[in-house]
């Protein structure tokens, strides 16, 4: 007789073939991909009951770590603790060095395609005088701070950090759906899941041969301090909304990691044209700024009349050079989805190439062709404002009843140049564990 028992399961018996496209792990033929196979036998080793443990463990030291995520919503709100342990499920999304390779080339390019477009915008404006962009795409949106034209931050680059949403398309590469560019939030996060799974999966996550995170955060540190030239070691801070931001738990986990000070709006002052610290022992200078605040909100005089997270005066200090403030001001435009459909043009007309990488296709609703493909498809696309307000969120056609298709189309109608039409993707599919099992 056979004990079953003693039988090991294969990864195939752990994680089956899905046998449908959009399977990450296994190719259309159900073969596994070779960045995956250390990876899942390495699982297929572990009993469920072990696999229980180390997710009970790792979620012990996210909360002993005050790892949280606020939730803003009220659907999700506990009226005694609006924060919630960040969640992080111990199945990596594993992506092979080669195919990550060409992910990070195209998002370098990205970037600095970006930083062009955002010193055009607050500079000579070529694009818009030559006709590579409307004017209405960026003069019609909110997130062009009219109060930041003329602003330069020392050396090459005004955008410092740079994040990106990406999926899968259905050719398997990798495109963008989105670009952060305000105050760009994940990297503290995947820090924290990075020292969990090393704590939790030892073995697994050293023998994986992961590329390390720690060359980041040691480039962003120099490259904070190499933005006041005029001091060896200037004071760099961290500004923060607050605890009840939705992720202040990265803003003090950064701060604490880079060596930074951690200050909200009511610890800093502007007097004599520079911006202080308020501290025990008096005021202290503060030469670098790195702000987690939108930049509509950073100062009250100037910008958001009615803000109580910016410093008053705070962008006079930065146009006299007193003080550099990462992300420049003003970068919010950049986040504005109706740019993609403009960005190969962009790209030929900046870099003199398109981008390598891949952006979602967008219909920008101020274009009359493209709003007449919206309105005439609007139940099989997603529709996204242009300048996102607090809690407003995107519209799913596909999810929506009649009614709320012909308020949408209204909506739309009434201001055409506030809305892009991007189409469903397609979901790829990755493990996850739940009940201890994938």
């Amino acid at each position: 007789m056979t004990d079953e028992s003693a039988i090991t399961p294969t990864a195939e018996d752990l994680y089956p073939p899905l046998q449908r496209s959009g399977d990450a792990v296994y190719d259309a033929a159900g073969t596994m991909h070779p960045h995956w196979n250390y990876v899942m036998e390495s699982l297929a080793g572990m009993p469920g009951s072990v696999l229980h443990d180390r997710q009970a463990k790792a979620r012990r030291l996210l909360r002993d770590d005050g790892a949280t995520y606020n939730i803003y919503s009220d659907n999700f709100r506990d009226k005694q603790n609006d924060s919630r342990t960040w969640g992080l499920d111990l199945i990596p999304n594993v992506i092979s060095s080669d195919d990550w390779a060409a992910i990070e080339s195209g998002l370098v390019e990205r970037a600095e395609l970006l930083n062009l477009l955002l010193r055009d915008i607050y500079g000579p404006r070529q694009l818009i005088r030559t006709g590579v962009i409307p004017p209405e795409i960026i003069y019609a949106n909110r997130g062009f701070l009219r109060a930041c034209q003329g602003l330069r931050m020392p050396g090459e680059h005004d955008l410092i950090i740079h994040a990106a949403d990406m999926a899968r398309g259905p050719d398997g590469k990798m495109m963008v759906l989105a670009d952060r560019t305000q105050s760009p939030s994940g990297a503290g996060y995947a820090l924290e899941n990075r020292t969990v799974m090393s704590r939790v999966l030892p073995s697994l996550f050293r023998d994986s041969h992961v590329h390390r995170l720690a060359g980041y955060f040691r480039q962003l540190r120099s490259k904070m301090q190499s933005l006041c030239p005029h001091r060896p070691s200037p004071r760099i801070a961290v500004l923060t909304p607050g605890p009840r931001n939705e992720t202040y738990f990265e803003h003090a986990y950064l701060a604490n990691y880079l060596g930074f000070y951690l200050v909200q709006s009511d610890d800093l002052v502007v007097r004599g044209g520079f911006l202080w610290m308020k501290s025990l022992d008096g005021l202290s200078r503060v030469d670098v700024l790195m702000r987690r605040v939108d930049d509509w909100f950073c100062d009250p005089v100037e910008l958001r009349g009615d803000s109580r997270l910016g410093v008053p005066g705070l962008l006079q200090v930065v146009r006299a050079g007193n003080l550099v403030v990462a992300n420049s001001l003003g970068s919010g435009i950049l986040e504005s989805p109706a740019l993609l459909k403009y960005l190969p043009d962009i790209g030929r007309a900046l870099l003199g190439r398109e981008p390598r990488l891949n952006s979602v296709q967008t219909w920008w609703c101020g274009d009359p062709t493209d709003m007449t493909y919206v309105l005439d498809n609007l139940a099989k696309l997603v529709v996204k404002p242009t300048y996102r307000k607090p809690g407003e969120l995107s519209f799913f056609g596909p999810k929506a009843s009649a009614e709320e298709l012909a308020n949408m189309a209204a909506r739309i109608k009434s201001d055409p140049q506030r809305y892009v039409g991007q189409p469903v993707l397609e979901s790829s599919f990755l493990p996850t564990l739940q009940n201890n099992v994938l």
